[in-house]
């Protein structure tokens, strides 16, 4: 299952190219993966795939023991690999999964803040244009560990744990079986047709209902759901995600209100925050109360003027295999694909009509965030419903309680 789930990374998540330049960030707890990864890539003709292998422990120590001042920081070769992954339109792979989860705890949110902003600034070209434009074949995925595994399944240590949250991921990634490409491939055509679905529609207000929430969130004419694999501007196919069950746009935050709960805990810069409820006035977070990692989202929100405001808004069902798991991953990358969720920050320019082309001023005027964040919040369960207000002012249901409901529900 592992060479099936390199051979997915590679052949269907970055869909490597003859002669490409691969570049891989992964922690030392990933180096197996890594490995098998390197070889399927090599296989299938990448000219160079450089592994960037990092220990959170060091970033710790970092902010732990470093001076103020010298937080922000950053060489100028750290820029200069970032553009040129898009300059030469590279593959970039991320590997998520903690070997120390709890490695940002009891440190100064502001510092943690710091240096996050610095590194973003620095390799802002390939998160603007690389990512935001799709100009780089990018994909995010995850490895397990022991200390993951029993945050996932705390009644079992260590290797057990670890082996246990595997068998998670290959079975919601589809490489339990022999089909996988094949199974991924009408995946992806299925995302892509209830998407398909959601722009006929015309949709020009999201609400969001259920137990604490009561979410408007409006959309501008130019919003567009996109969902499943992306295309760069040269043509080849790449998933983003593995795994991927979401239909996502790009909200006008300027028309965000009312209340909304987090339905599952996620982590900003390292720290867990639970029970988040949010007011939003004017487009903006006006208050927000939780029940841990205040301190942390606060300093968070502080970033810049759009870390306040939404970037993203997505719509998942309780089809979804990472739902139907029953697990809270806590992790990002699985949660969201568990539940319909918003992310405050940066949005994406490549979910609007005519949206590579937008300078930022262009998509300040049509409510588009810019920001150096951006943080997914999970907002929904079996107990959520999602309707849509159209163009000409109709409300249609387009989840009830959890599920896809009419011709979205379709697989």
């Amino acid at each position: 299952m592992m060479r099936r789930y390199a051979h997915l990374v590679v052949s269907y998540g970055l869909n490597v190219q003859a002669g490409q330049f691969v570049q891989i960030n992964s922690e030392v707890a990933h180096r197996g993966l890594v490995r098998a990864v390197v070889e399927e890539a090599y296989r299938r003709g990448a000219g160079f795939v450089n592994v960037e292998f990092t220990d959170p422990m060091l970033t710790r120590a970092r902010i732990v023991e470093s001076r103020r001042e010298f937080l922000r920081d950053v060489p100028a070769f750290f820029a200069a690999k970032f553009n040129e992954i898009v300059d030469v339109g590279g593959a970039n792979l991320k590997i998520l999964g903690p070997e120390y989860p709890d490695y940002m705890i009891g440190l100064d949110p502001a510092a943690v803040n710091q240096v996050r902003k610095a590194s973003y600034s620095a390799a802002k070209h390939f998160y603007t244009d690389g990512i935001g434009r799709s100009r780089v074949q990018w994909c995010v995925i995850a490895a397990a560990t022991p200390a993951w595994g029993e945050r996932v399944f705390p009644e079992l240590k260590g290797a057990a744990a670890e082996e246990r949250l595997w068998r998670e991921i290959f079975k919601i990634c589809r490489v339990e079986r022999a089909d996988y490409l094949e199974r991924w491939s009408r995946h992806n055509v299925a995302l892509k047709e209830r998407a398909g679905t959601l722009n006929r529609l015309k949709i020009r207000e999201l609400r969001f209902t259920g137990p604490g929430s009561d979410l408007v969130v409006g959309l501008s004419q130019r919003s567009i759901f996109k969902a499943g694999a992306d295309r760069t501007p040269s043509g080849h196919d790449f998933s983003p995600n593995l795994p991927t069950e979401e239909c996502f746009t790009t909200p006008d935050w300027r028309r965000t209100s009312g209340v909304v709960s987090a339905t599952r805990p996620f982590y900003v810069n390292g720290n867990l925050i639970k029970d988040l409820r949010m007011s939003f006035k004017n487009g903006e977070i006006s208050e927000f109360s939780c029940s841990e990692g205040r301190s942390t989202l606060e300093a968070y929100l502080t970033s810049d003027s759009g870390a306040r405001r939404l970037g993203e808004v997505a719509l998942v069902g309780t089809d979804s295999p990472v739902f139907r798991s029953g697990l809270v991953f806590q992790e990002i990358l699985y949660d969201e694909n568990a539940a319909c969720h918003i992310a405050l920050g940066s949005a994406y320019k490549g979910c609007l009509e005519g949206g590579g082309a937008l300078s930022d001023a262009e998509c300040a005027e049509i409510g588009c965030n810019v920001s150096s964040v951006h943080t997914d919040i999970m907002i929904s369960s079996d107990e959520v419903t999602v309707r849509g207000v159209l163009e000409g002012g109709k409300t249609i249901a387009l989840i009830e309680n959890g599920e896809w409901v009419g011709d979205l529900s379709a697989r």
